[in-house]
């Protein structure tokens, strides 16, 4: 956003940018997203439900919202409009709605100090359909009848919303994440130290749960504030994994990253700085906490994808330019269930398509043997690629593998005959 002067970033910006640093340490809807990228789907296809398996329930939505809240100081509505230029990468459906949850609370902390109210401003711009609110709901209820008892609190989250045995789809989901991060905002009472006590105490994901509650609670308190607390705080924002990004970054040069991009959405929005006896202010054109995108079904999604990408299947299967192209077509086919349409309108380019599908290994890992737990949307796909004819490795493959290796096309005895020793620990973790 800094370097290329925009606050929203194209599709064709955001492709160029996984591709060139999102390549190891992927997991989850990250992980599937990379592999789309692969054959030439772009965002936001890459977060739609009807094409993603992960995308209905991955926090991808929650934990990268942080920044674009805070861009936003007091208007909330444009915080949400940019959170979901950059989520819908990876998510849609129910996690988008996370996205408008939290950076309409983020955006309004600078003008808030009650945590109750601004829970109440996230929880006015869900959908009215809206699991989340649901889950809120629950929290709320069960914070009511046990306000000095946040364990037993977890305990019935963790009872009513796993949906997989406790597998990353649950460590990874929507549901058990936001109760955890709304019941360490109700535990916490405003405190910083308290809420994140809470938030990591709730386990899980919970990295991501006190990531977004202190940027929440450390706006409202402010720098000054902050910085008086007498914490022994080291300046520095690590980068382990993503390539190409800064090594050296520290936490005082991110910030003023972030405060660049607030100055350009404030006056993009027709606000202005002005300086008084030598002080700088800005004037900011507030907004009122608003819904900024509906929630979809699956069918309406499907529908709108198909009539969207027809002409790009059919020509990928017709008459490609690339293996991508037909890789694309095949994959974009299945998930949107009209591979039996294009088999018996083109049975033998398609056949073609099929089988250059089959060896895109990278992708048909994410498919059949990823630990993200048999949820429904992945065994819904599984079942549809196999009664396509797509083919699965027959086991797993290391992710040093799949992470490094540069051939996207390889037959799967090919891929199996792959040798994880061949390849570097991917890990960078640095000592001081």
């Amino acid at each position: 956003m800094q370097s290329a002067n925009e606050l929203f970033l194209s599709s064709e910006q955001l492709a160029d940018i996984w591709k060139a640093s999102f390549n190891q340490r992927i997991w989850c809807s990250n992980g599937c997203v990379r592999r789309l990228l692969d054959i030439d789907i772009h965002p936001p296809y890459t977060g739609s439900i009807a094409l993603n398996p992960r995308a209905e329930f991955n926090i991808s939505g929650q934990f990268i919202s942080e920044t674009f809240g805070l861009i936003c100081p007091a208007m909330p509505q444009s915080a949400a409009r940019l959170g979901l230029n950059y989520t819908h990468v990876t998510i849609g459906a129910e996690p988008a709605q996370t996205t408008q949850f939290y950076t309409t609370m983020i955006a309004m902390s600078y003008v808030e100090n009650d945590i109750n109210k601004l829970l109440e401003a996230g929880y006015g711009v869900l959908d009215p359909n809206s699991k989340i609110r649901t889950i809120i709901d629950d929290i709320k209820k069960w914070h009511k009848e046990n306000p000095e008892d946040w364990r037993k609190t977890r305990r019935l989250l963790r009872e009513k919303y796993t949906q997989a045995g406790g597998s990353r789809r649950d460590n990874n989901g929507y549901e058990l994440i936001t109760g955890a991060t709304v019941a360490a905002m109700l535990y916490g009472k405003g405190d910083f130290v308290e809420t994140l006590q809470t938030g990591f105490n709730y386990g899980w994901d919970c990295d991501n749960v006190t990531a977004r509650m202190g940027t929440m609670i450390g706006t409202m308190m402010g720098y000054k504030q902050m910085m008086a607390q007498g914490w022994d705080i080291l300046d520095r924002y690590q980068n382990i994994s993503r390539d190409g990004m800064p090594e050296d970054e520290t936490i005082t040069s991110f910030a003023d990253r972030i405060y660049a991009n607030m100055e350009q959405m404030i006056l993009k929005n027709g606000g202005k700085r002005e300086i008084r006896d030598g002080q700088c202010y800005w004037l900011i054109p507030v907004e009122e906490p608003g819904m900024v995108e509906e929630l979809p079904s699956m069918e309406g999604e499907q529908a709108i994808l198909v009539e969207t990408l027809r002409a790009d299947i059919e020509a990928g299967i017709t008459d490609p330019m690339t293996k991508k192209d037909q890789a694309r077509a095949a994959y974009l086919s299945v998930c949107l269930d009209i591979a039996t349409k294009m088999s018996e309108k083109y049975p033998e380019k398609w056949e073609h398509a099929k089988d250059v599908f089959n060896e895109t290994w990278k992708l048909k890992q994410q498919i059949f043997h990823d630990k993200d737990g048999d949820f429904p949307s992945i065994k819904l796909l599984r079942k549809k690629f196999i009664a396509a004819g797509i083919v699965p490795e027959e086991e797993r493959i290391d992710l040093k593998i799949v992470w490094q290796e540069d051939e996207l096309f390889m037959s799967p005895k090919e891929a199996m005959a792959l040798d994880p020793n061949d390849y570097q620990n991917p890990y960078r973790f640095k000592k001081d």
